[in-house]
């Protein structure tokens, strides 16, 4: 499926262009999860919403328990992703507050969030139609 959100990496769209670009954004969704599991996130979610939503392909879904921690988990994700990938993200939202911080890569939208917050907006929730996927199998 081609989302808007990704139509920016297709200049043809042939199979061999749609197979890279899927490799792309699941280890984009692999380095990420790593990332954060390597900075202690907890209740690493991740949700494929590409069927569902033109927004992005995967959400990634982690919980810090500080504003602190929810930086370093920021920060962590930044640098792994750019340093395997050399992706940046679109756009970044709420590091300064550093309660729920938004990674935008296009096809892959990363949550960091404190427990209040995510339990306030309960993106699984909302979400719930979409596939879940084993970070396990990622990892």
């Amino acid at each position: 499926m081609l989302n808007h959100a990704k139509a920016e990496y297709y200049t043809h769209s042939t199979t061999p262009e749609l197979e890279i670009d899927d490799e792309r954004t699941l280890e984009t969704v692999r380095l990420v999860a790593l990332a954060a599991e390597d900075r202690k996130a907890e209740e690493i979610t991740v949700l494929k919403v590409s069927e569902i939503s033109y927004l992005a392909d995967y959400f990634v879904i982690v919980t810090g328990f500080s504003t602190v921690q929810v930086r370093a988990i920021y920060q962590a994700i930044a640098k792994q992703v750019e340093q395997d990938t050399q992706r940046v993200p679109l756009s970044i939202e709420g590091q300064r507050e550093g309660t729920w911080i938004l990674m935008d890569y296009g096809d892959v939208i990363v949550h960091i969030m404190l427990p209040e917050e995510r339990e306030f907006y309960s993106l699984e929730a909302f979400w719930g139609h979409a596939e879940r996927i084993d970070v396990l199998t990622l990892l």
